[in-house]
């Protein structure tokens, strides 16, 4: 059966605070015609500048996906991205009152239920898939990353993750049906660090927007309690911030055993929609 191009019936918005630069932004989608793809716009620009969510307009991967055109960039597009791509939504607008997306709660869950919301429509035009027809590989030595695909009839992945602290560890997870078991079963998988990262990434002008609401932080290493409190400060949390004995920051509970794996397929499912069009394979990722 030949595959339509899907785009939205409707528009709607939701609002939240960057993960990274802190903003408060207006996310809105809109439908878009045929052959149209990702876009995002910034409407907090007087020329209202369109970025595709492209490969070609990847300009850094620095704890999240930035995009830009010139000088306009939008970052930490991912998590959007894969909500349209894990929804199989092929020509959307994705119009922001700020350089960054909302975080939402980290995960990828509203920004896919405020698409089902917004009910689909096939474009009639078939859509275009890049087929995979031979194994690929890649190897990166440095940071222990191998990923794989090999031909399949369908998208899926096969993903695992192996961190020497104990509480995350190694993790493994699969997807097999995108209709089936993205909404389900991955979307709403958070984001989520290591408190020895922590003081880096706020050093470094990063996760402005982050709370333990929006992010897992898992605990591998033991901090004093002045630097907990620097933490908390940053958080906006009022009382003191203690690391939990289940092993995470806060009153963490996770949503699923393997969420931090589950989470990875999110971003890998985002950045893979930046090929621009859907993948047949199965990507083998660690």
């Amino acid at each position: 059966m030949l595959a339509i191009q899907r785009t939205i019936k409707n528009s709607g918005s939701l609002k939240g605070i960057g993960l990274h630069a802190g903003r408060m932004c207006t996310l809105t989608f809109t439908p878009a015609p045929t052959g149209h793809g990702i876009r995002f716009i910034r409407t907090d620009l007087e020329h209202t500048p369109e970025i595709p969510a492209y490969i070609d307009h990847v300009t850094d991967v620095l704890r999240g996906t930035s995009l830009s055109v010139g000088d306009d960039v939008v970052h930490t597009v991912e998590h959007v991205v894969a909500a349209i791509s894990g929804l199989q939504i092929d020509n959307i607008r994705v119009e922001l009152t700020a350089d960054e997306p909302p975080v939402m709660d980290g995960s990828s869950y509203d920004f896919a239920k405020l698409l089902q919301e917004l009910e689909f429509v096939d474009q009639g035009e078939p859509k275009q898939y890049l087929e995979i027809d031979h194994t690929i590989a890649y190897r990166d030595s440095e940071h222990d990353i191998d990923i794989i695909i090999v031909p399949s009839d369908r998208f899926r992945v096969t993903y695992m993750i192996d961190y020497p602290n104990l509480i995350l560890g190694t993790q493994y997870t699969s997807l097999y049906d995108m209709d089936e078991e993205f909404l389900t079963e991955f979307a709403n998988a958070r984001t989520f660090g290591l408190i020895s990262e922590i003081q880096q990434l706020i050093d470094n002008n990063l996760i402005k927007g982050g709370n333990l609401e929006n992010a897992v932080v898992f605990v591998d290493k033991e901090l004093p309690q002045d630097e907990l409190d620097r933490l908390g400060k940053h958080f906006k949390i009022d009382s003191k911030v203690k690391l939990a004995q289940n092993g995470f920051l806060g009153k963490t509970e996770l949503r699923y055993t393997n969420e931090a794996v589950r989470h990875k397929v999110v971003d890998l499912i985002g950045d893979l929609a930046l090929l621009g069009v859907p993948l047949k394979g199965h990507v083998l990722a660690a």
